[in-house]
């Protein structure tokens, strides 16, 4: 395992993968193809078509490069194996060669046929020339797009490899390979699936991702999702002009107190219960008064003189739900990342708990 063959191919394998799906890491390093052709990219800003057009492109040929850069270094990583002359070389790399020359090839001829005719060919000009006025081409549509993106007031997120850009006019998605782009007036929304995270990559925080289909009225324009956190769904509403309707088994939540409620809900489930004495009856909440109680605090976290936390003696007399929105209340907005593992009062005895003391009723 420690040959450089090995370790050659481990550490280029890594680099591979980081360079294809950049992490935050190599955008912080500039190891992307955006930062590192920079200069004949030119500016997003100034240009979003022109600088898609080149960078879709660029990109592609980049990544169809990787497998021959492999080869080149295991040219010296293994020089036993002589990759370096064709003759002499073992017929599996021979095919990867061909494979790693292929590649490149292949790309390089999609791209030159893509620029002809000033990149008329290119799949967003092809786009956006379903959208073109007659007596007008695709340009003076990217024309249009370019003036909308130098705007502040557009909405804009997500990853760098999958961004979403809604201007005043148009609904757009970035990918590595390609940009998705629908106008606005054509476009029906649909909030077709959810995902629940516990904690989310940027912080120690419950998140949301929804995932919305964009399909357009106009025959020719692919239809796309986009993806975004939940607690950006009302801005984004707020800059679209059409309704985005929700399938049946979406529940969007777009508060972060929102959000804690079904982690509080999550967690709960996997602690111990609790089992109600036969001669105790449970009463409706006294926080709601519309469900009955279905919680009892119970020391479970540490031993019962250990820790800060205290056992208390109150019967079962709130609800779950209820009981999360007390949990909430008690924290501080500024600092949510401690949610979680912080510790309150019991809202009738005082006693501190954590949700880990939180237990169900059975």
């Amino acid at each position: 395992m420690d040959s450089p063959e090995v370790t050659f191919t481990l550490a280029y394998l890594v680099f591979a993968v980081c360079f294809v799906f950049t992490p935050t890491e190599f955008h912080s390093a500039g190891l992307t193809v955006q930062n590192l052709l920079s200069g004949w990219l030119g500016s997003e800003d100034a240009a979003f078509v022109p600088y898609h057009l080149r960078r879709t492109s660029a990109t592609l040929l980049c990544h169809s490069l990787l497998p021959l850069g492999y080869y080149v270094g295991m040219c010296f990583a293994a020089s036993e194996k002589q990759l370096y002359s064709l003759g002499q070389a073992p017929e599996a790399w021979r095919l990867f060669l061909l494979l790693a020359v292929t590649l490149p090839t292949i790309a390089s001829t999609l791209i030159y046929y893509w620029s002809c005719d000033q990149w008329a060919r290119h799949p967003l000009a092809r786009t956006l020339a379903l959208y073109a006025l007659p007596q007008s081409g695709w340009r003076a549509v990217a024309s249009s797009v370019n003036t909308e993106f130098r705007r502040i007031d557009k909405f804009a997120t997500g990853a760098p490899g999958a961004r979403v850009i809604v201007t005043d006019t148009w609904v757009m998605k970035v990918t590595t390979y390609r940009v998705h782009a629908a106008r606005q007036q054509d476009v029906h929304l649909t909030v077709t699936g959810s995902r629940q995270h516990a904690l989310s990559a940027d912080s120690s925080l419950p998140v949301q991702l929804l995932t919305i289909h964009v399909a357009s009225a106009s025959p020719g324009v692919r239809a796309f999702d986009i993806r975004l956190n939940s607690t950006e769904y009302g801005e984004l509403c707020e800059k679209l002009r059409a309704p985005i309707r929700s399938a049946a088994n979406v529940v969007i939540h777009q508060s972060l107190g929102d959000l804690f409620l079904e982690t509080f809900a999550s967690l709960v489930e996997v602690n111990p219960t609790y089992s109600v004495p036969s001669s105790q009856e449970l009463e409706a909440c006294i926080g709601c008064m519309q469900t009955r109680a279905s919680v009892k605090l119970v020391k479970t976290c540490q031993e019962a003189a250990e820790g800060e936390c205290q056992r208390c003696y109150c019967r079962p007399m709130w609800c779950l739900t209820c009981m999360g929105k007390w949990f909430a209340s008690r924290q501080d907005p500024q600092r949510p990342d401690t949610w979680l593992a912080s510790r309150v009062p019991c809202p009738t005895c005082r006693a501190r708990f954590c949700i880990l003391d939180v237990c169900a009723v059975r």
